[in-house]
């Protein structure tokens, strides 16, 4: 992993699902994965700002995802940022992510890449969209997915868009 300076925030990790204390290391993951994020995005962000990561169930995401996006199914990966992406360099609190472990394994195997290096994937993306990064125009995905590879890239993981088109209107 190629070294960045390590940003002055707070990455706050709980399981709330048995699956992930089978994944030793997956709370430095995270952080690892969500500071080199706020690193590379190029977004100011206060100091001492924190970032709260949710290692959770399907169960446990499906039911946030219908309360929250009205869709009653789990996804990989839900963002709630802590302020507008114009006061994101304001906010004492960059937002909230929830990971679900199920979903996460089962699209790891699916594509044949190591759980670390989707989980890595999920929390850059978790965090970029907590920064203001989106995907609803195919100008936006773009700008968003090569932020991705470039910080993946840095934390020695494979650029999961190559040789695919950009993701417009994502699910997550």
């Amino acid at each position: 992993m190629t070294r960045a300076a390590r940003p002055d925030i707070t990455v706050d990790v709980q399981r709330a699902a048995p699956g992930w204390k089978t994944l030793p290391g997956v709370a430095a993951l995270v952080r690892r994965s969500a500071r080199q994020t706020v690193v590379m995005a190029d977004i100011p962000v206060l100091k001492g700002a924190t970032i709260a990561v949710l290692l959770a169930d399907d169960a446990r995401v499906r039911a946030v995802n219908q309360q929250w996006r009205s869709q009653d199914k789990p996804t990989n990966v839900l963002s709630f940022p802590g302020a507008a992406a114009d006061r994101i360099s304001q906010s004492p609190c960059l937002g909230d992510i929830i990971l679900a472990y199920e979903t996460i394994a089962a699209e790891a195997q699916a594509e044949t890449k190591p759980m670390a290096h989707h989980i890595a994937h999920l929390v850059v993306h978790g965090v970029l969209h907590l920064l203001g990064y989106d995907h609803m125009t195919l100008a936006d995905a773009e700008r968003m997915e090569q932020r991705e590879s470039a910080i993946l890239a840095s934390l020695d993981v494979p650029d999961p868009y190559a040789g695919s088109e950009p993701m417009e209107n994502g699910t997550e």
